[in-house]
């Protein structure tokens, strides 16, 4: 593999953008070599092929997250910022994804990446799992409740973008997202009230 230059660099960025934008799919190399002012022989210098490429883009995505999480999970903010800030991470991250995207990464599109991006999920969300369970053990959040709802709630919301009837009763997704951070911190009953 050649040194990584700022072409590497432009092509991830390109290629980002276009995955999340159009999916897997419908991005092909070529326009990602046009969009990135690549050639074709620079692509594969760098990436043996489209699906080694969302691979790799995928993996920079889920560690920048746990990174971010981490950060959260051990600053000295209260824990009900503590899981605004998750959600609103777990919001920047997939705010800009497709349908497409989510049907092709998770879905319906290619099976090694489909496969790929299971296994990374699984890993990162163990990640996750156990931070959570070490700040329950710090006492920073209740130890009377299952890290797994957490966790699966989180992953739902996701789904929950994507529900135009639900996303229609807010003025944006970011609002949906601040609401459902609300739910899971304060329940139904409004903040400071018993």
């Amino acid at each position: 593999m050649e040194k990584r230059g700022d072409k590497y660099f432009d092509i991830k960025k390109i290629a980002r953008e276009l995955f999340w934008k159009h999916g897997f799919k419908r991005v092909s190399v070529e326009e990602i070599c046009i969009r990135s002012k690549v050639s074709k022989m620079t692509f594969y210098k760098y990436f043996s092929n489209k699906t080694e490429l969302a691979k790799t883009i995928f993996s920079d995505v889920i560690e920048e997250s746990e990174v971010r999480f981490r950060e959260i999970m051990e600053s000295s903010v209260s824990p009900a910022e503590k899981i605004r800030e998750v959600i609103r991470m777990k919001y920047n991250s997939t705010a800009d994804i497709s349908s497409e995207f989510m049907n092709d990464f998770y879905l319906g599109g290619d099976t090694e990446l489909i496969a790929f991006v299971k296994e990374r999920t699984r890993v990162a969300l163990d990640i996750f799992k156990n931070d959570y369970i070490r700040a329950q053990e710090k006492g920073i959040f209740r130890n009377d409740f299952k890290v797994e709802l957490l966790i699966r709630a989180q992953t739902k919301l996701t789904e929950l973008m994507d529900d135009e009837i639900l996303v229609s009763l807010y003025k944006s997704r970011q609002e949906l997202i601040m609401e459902f951070a609300k739910l899971l911190v304060y329940g139904v009953v409004g903040h400071g009230q018993e």
